[in-house]
């Protein structure tokens, strides 16, 4: 159950609430997800000195008619009056894994043992690991890095680039993605017919000499003379 939403500014909320209406503090308390005694403290003016209090009413929290129903009976709870525009939801870009500066020129030994200890990983694998760029990892896999002399095979747990568990969570998606392709592999190769069953590949009758066709006076020309000379 999604938990029931409050005004943006509370305490400048509260504010407002306290000098303008006649609701309770516990009403003033519930609707703005405060504590009584903190309201109270606002009326006495020991708390929430400076603060400007926020009509929301204005801003479209609360109605004129709500509040004079709750002003009537102390039973009544405010409620937040729905949106009268539905805000569009924006979806927060990740932010590129951060790498330490000290832990930077530890990145190619990190790529190189990535590299030779999982083959398994797409470059995008490795990116989203330790951080690096697709044009790095080509370079220390074509061992034509600046620094290609120098780079060793170092575990990325080992150099703080990652932690254990994140280095087997990629294993173990890299590891489930090869299997579904290896499956999608052996279902696309089920579908295609052998060679050999294939019309006109097969083995062929063998022709015995009852089937052969028989032969002709052209196919036999000694024999045909041999028969015009005795008539």
């Amino acid at each position: 159950m999604a938990a029931e939403q409050k005004p943006l500014m509370p305490k400048a909320t509260a504010v407002w609430l306290v000098e303008n209406t006649s609701l309770t503090f516990d009403q003033i308390a519930d609707f703005c997800g405060l504590h009584p005694l903190e309201v109270k403290g606002i009326a006495d003016e020991d708390v929430a000195k400076g603060i400007k209090g926020m009509d929301p009413v204005s801003a479209g929290q609360l109605t004129r008619e709500q509040i004079e129903e709750a002003e009537k009976s102390p039973k009544v709870r405010l409620k937040m009056a729905p949106p009268k525009h539905k805000m569009p939801v924006v979806k927060q870009k990740k932010a590129p894994r951060y790498t330490p500066v000290s832990k930077r020129q530890d990145k190619p030994d990190a790529v190189y043992w990535l590299l030779r200890n999982h083959p398994e990983f797409a470059d995008a694998d490795i990116i989203k690991l330790v951080g690096t760029t697709k044009a790095t990892i080509q370079k220390i896999r074509e061992r034509s890095h600046w620094n290609a002399t120098n780079i060793k095979a170092v575990d990325p747990v080992t150099l703080g680039l990652c932690s254990q568990l994140e280095l087997d969570l990629a294993v173990s998606r890299a590891a489930a993605k090869k299997e579904r392709a290896m499956k999608r592999a052996a279902k696309a190769g089920a579908t295609l017919k052998p060679v050999q069953d294939a019309p006109g590949t097969g083995p062929q009758p063998e022709v015995t000499p009852e089937a052969e066709t028989p032969a002709t006076a052209e196919d036999l020309p000694e024999q045909a003379d041999d028969e015009a000379g005795e008539n």
